[in-house]
């Protein structure tokens, strides 16, 4: 049979529609934005990674602030669509908080349904307003394997908990449901990126394959005033990486015109 998407898509143009989903479902997904032969540079991006900081081994791979290790990943922070996208929701001076790369290995379990973030609590009506309830912080996940099925990990959401007005502690409400809506996995091919904001009720899942690993990249995009999460302190730019990137990379690394605040 062939493959079909659960949730709806977006094409990578259509801001107005991806930001029209944002609110409503919490999350949009966006099919096609890598080639095959980027995906595939990405993925050996991610096999060349070694250990530093704060960054975890084992069963599950993760690596932090990627961005400052190699120029492909600085690269993924202003991809045509997804950046527009981030803009369009988090304003002109919007910046990156982090970028993370993983490696799930059979065996990986990431099964903790959890809220990324979730600024203040407010009744479910205020919630539903995307006028009085902003997004704030969300996530572009550029999936690095076909998720044809609910073997190798793929991402579960619960469309539309962002509006459910509080967070999800990670890890305690193990199957959690909102208004009898359940966790629903995204299932998507190689190069489709998921991007969702912070208040959304998801977790990731089990590898259940023999041999396959799962690969996944991450862009943290957030509003300008809140802080952005580069580790290990005290933090120091890659100077290679700062030269080669254009202006609209600097902007998104922190390199912002004088404001209130400095």
């Amino acid at each position: 049979m062939g493959f079909e998407y659960k949730q709806r898509t977006f094409a990578q143009n259509d801001i107005a529609g991806q930001t029209a989903a944002l609110h409503e479902d919490g999350f949009a997904l966006i099919p096609g934005v890598l080639s095959a032969a980027e995906v595939a540079e990405a993925r050996a991006a991610i096999d060349r990674l070694r250990p530093f900081g704060f960054d975890k081994m084992g069963k599950t791979e993760h690596y932090k602030c990627v961005f400052n290790r190699e120029r492909l990943f600085l690269d993924f922070l202003d991809r045509e669509g997804v950046v527009d996208l981030a803009e369009s929701t988090m304003g002109k001076e919007c910046h990156i908080i982090g970028q993370s790369a993983w490696r799930s290995h059979p065996g990986h379990d990431g099964w903790q349904p959890h809220t990324d973030h979730t600024l203040v609590t407010m009744p479910e009506e205020v919630a539903s307003d995307p006028k009085a309830f902003p997004i704030y912080l969300c996530t572009a996940h550029y999936y690095l394997n076909d998720h044809v099925d609910e073997e190798l990990c793929p991402t579960y959401v619960i469309p539309g908990s962002h509006k459910s007005g509080r967070a999800l502690s990670w890890g305690k409400e193990t199957q959690p449901e909102w208004h009898g809506k359940t966790l629903e996995p995204v299932l998507c091919k190689a190069g489709d990126v998921l991007f969702f904001r912070s208040e959304i009720w998801h977790t990731g899942s089990l590898n259940k394959t023999v041999d396959t690993l799962r690969y996944l990249l991450q862009v943290h995009y957030s509003h300008r005033t809140i802080a952005q999460r580069f580790s290990p302190f005290p933090w120091t730019f890659n100077p290679e990486i700062l030269a080669v990137a254009n202006e609209r990379q600097l902007r998104l690394l922190g390199k912002h015109p004088e404001g209130a605040y400095g």
